[in-house]
């Protein structure tokens, strides 16, 4: 169960973190965000791979926990990369 709460937190962080660059804004949202909720996007996405990391550490401690982080955090990227993908093509469809 923590696994799985470290791997949504992974997840809606690099989702963040992702929103926080201005190409992704412009392709989400059509506009670039105002800098203070960038900057907000960007502490919350940094602030939330922290916290996973922390939940997985007093988990599985520092060996297995950092291990545990590593995998999640790999896939947490790669799933947040290939919707921004898989969006991106869905908009160009639609033109």
């Amino acid at each position: 169960m923590m696994d799985l709460l470290a791997f949504i937190l992974c997840i809606v962080a690099f989702g963040a973190l992702a929103l926080a660059m201005e190409r992704h804004q412009q392709a989400v949202f059509d506009v670039l965000l105002p800098r203070s909720r960038t900057r907000m996007l960007r502490a919350a996405g940094w602030l939330g791979l922290l916290l996973a990391l922390w939940v997985l550490v007093g988990h599985r401690g520092w060996a297995l926990g950092l291990v545990h982080y590593s995998g999640q955090t790999s896939l947490a990227a790669g799933l947040v990369h290939v919707a921004l993908i898989w969006r991106e093509r869905r908009r160009m469809a639609r033109r």
